[in-house]
């Protein structure tokens, strides 16, 4: 116990330092390939911070914990939704131009939703997990291209 009160708050403050360096480098590789910040937080940023999530719901499905790996998704876009939007948005207000980027995390979570309640099985298969893979492709392709 001890040691958890010198690695919280050292954790912390390395956290925050990390973060500065991932929104500082982000731009720097964003201007640096000419690309937009926006493009760079939906690819490279988003990805980054999600690889976390990924192997957590990869090592969940692999031990039979589907509720951990649903709960890890869910979980995460609820707290980044409320309150890291929510904290920042008190900080600074944001203004939101990308209207299309909401309108896909919109359509995402109904398809999530008709995907998980259709039929009695309540599960994601082989299938569908392709195809949400697919729409994955297809919108960063779009991103990458300037769609959108």
């Amino acid at each position: 116990m001890p040691y958890a009160w010198i690695w919280l708050p050292t954790g912390l403050l390395l956290l925050l330092y990390g973060g500065h360096l991932l929104v500082e480098n982000a731009k720097a590789i964003a201007s640096l390939l000419g690309m937009s910040e926006r493009l760079i937080g939906l690819t490279i940023v988003s990805i980054g911070t999600s690889l976390p999530e990924l192997v957590t719901g990869i090592v969940a499905v692999r031990k039979k914990q589907a509720d951990i790996a649903i709960g890890n998704i869910v979980g995460s876009n609820i707290f980044n939704g409320f309150l890291v939007l929510g904290i920042s948005a008190t900080i600074r207000p944001i203004p939101v131009t990308a209207l299309t980027d909401v309108y896909v995390h919109l359509l995402a979570a109904a398809l999530l939703f008709v995907l998980i309640f259709r039929g009695a099985g309540r599960q994601i298969d082989r299938v569908e997990g392709g195809f949400l893979l697919f729409l994955y492709g297809l919108y960063m392709t779009s991103l990458l291209l300037g769609i959108g």
